[in-house]
């Protein structure tokens, strides 16, 4: 198990949750590779997205889900701010995570975290964890509370 998908595993531990990482023996970098994985529907995928605060600097973690884009409009207005890419250097440096590895838990930093409300509908969705071809799946209630994310609007 590499070092960052073990970083997720004992903040899940810590957070009480129980889940299962599964290693899938395929990349699971995009949501459609994902799904296809996990054999679920794309929009049960948490697509973890991060960004900078342009104002702040702080780190941003937006949870969409994979059959959506971001807003980016409605995204800065749940934020508060206006909002930056961060690049692939940035966000291995700043969460430990490499691009399409991007847990919701487990970060070097913690991120300002906001999930769109439309990943509430699923009794279970399935989230990065850790590395390209790892993910867990968890009920998006437990999510929230695990997080500390904030539902908001914010497809388009």
């Amino acid at each position: 198990m590499s070092k960052s998908v073990k970083r997720v595993q004992r903040a899940a531990e810590e957070l009480g949750l129980a889940i299962e990482v599964r290693r899938m023996g395929e990349t699971t970098r995009t949501a459609e590779e994902a799904a296809a994985a996990c054999g679920c529907e794309v929009a049960r995928i948490v697509k973890s997205l991060i960004f900078r605060g342009a104002a702040s600097g702080d780190l941003v973690l937006l949870l969409v889900s994979g059959a959506n884009r971001v807003d980016m409009g409605r995204a800065e207005a749940a934020v508060g701010e206006a909002l930056e890419r961060a690049d692939a250097t940035e966000v291995r440096a700043r969460t430990g995570f490499a691009i399409g590895g991007v847990s919701p838990l487990g970060h070097l930093e913690a991120p300002r975290i906001w999930i769109d409300r439309s990943l509430e509908a699923w009794p279970t969705v399935w989230a990065a964890a850790g590395a390209p071809d790892a993910v867990f799946e968890i009920a998006p209630d437990a999510l929230i509370r695990a997080t500390g994310a904030v539902p908001a609007d914010l497809a388009g």
